[in-house]
């Protein structure tokens, strides 16, 4: 069965592989979409090649709606998208993919239903597919190069439609076993620093030393140390130390 979650029909048109169909499904479900829809696909369905490109999105496979024409597959939508890359000889409203996976998702939460039209992989959607279309979607491509895979196009959308319904952590630190550093961490390796420093004769003339110092200490506050950096880093110190002292 389909998830609950509400979320746009995606609706590939006349599409020609088998493999195709597989990748765009495994696209969607990357992305928690479910709904997908076909348009008279060229080599009939199932398709057995489609299966085996799914790779574990073949549920979407399985639970696909078959329609015979363009008309037929978005008879209960309230408001169409088509996708395209080329110019089209049409008056309508074209969005870029996240400007129209917006209005998408303030549409589906009012109450309506929304499709995505996807085209055939030789020369995507006819015109006579977008007339059917209350806007476009344009994918800001290379013009000199405007040809966009099924599947890639399918994935472009369901990113931009899981960028409007999820909260997305846009950078984070993989914190492998260990923690921030805290600033007494911190404050403890820049003086272990200084000390040895000193000791060598680093801080010289005597008149810089001071402004050297606060420049080391300046340094280590800009560098985001973990707990296990400042361990690593007073070793290397105890240890060159400690070879210093051996060798003489």
């Amino acid at each position: 069965m389909p998830s609950d979650t509400s979320q746009p029909s995606f609706v590939l048109v006349r599409p020609q592989m088998g493999e195709n169909i597989g990748a765009a499904a495994r696209a969607m479900w990357n992305f928690g979409l479910d709904r997908m829809r076909l348009v008279n696909p060229r080599d009939g369905w199932p398709n057995p090649k489609a299966d085996a490109m799914a790779s574990g999105a073949g549920r979407l496979l399985d639970e696909a709606q078959n329609f015979p024409t363009t008309d037929a597959a978005v008879a209960d939508c309230t408001y169409v998208f088509a996708t395209t890359a080329r110019h089209r000889d049409l008056t309508k409203p074209a969005f870029s993919p996240e400007a129209a996976m917006k209005l998408a998702a303030e549409k589906i939460a009012s109450g309506e239903k929304v499709a995505v039209l996807f085209g055939a992989e030789r020369a995507g959607l006819e015109n006579e597919d977008i007339v059917r279309a209350n806007a476009l979607i344009n994918v800001p491509v290379n013009p000199e190069f405007n040809s966009l895979n099924l599947a890639q196009c399918v994935l472009l959308t369901g990113y931009e439609w899981q960028r409007q319904v999820r909260d997305i952590t846009h950078e984070r630190v993989e914190m492998a076993h260990t923690v921030w550093a805290t600033q007494g961490e911190a404050e403890a390796l820049a003086k272990h620093y200084e000390e040895r420093l000193d000791e060598a004769g680093f801080f010289f003339p005597l008149a810089k030393a001071n402004s050297m110092k606060i420049n080391l200490r300046n340094m280590w506050s800009r560098m985001p140390m973990t707990r296990a950096d400042v361990q690593m880093l007073h070793g290397m110190l105890r240890q060159m130390v400690r070879w210093k002292n051996k060798s003489e």
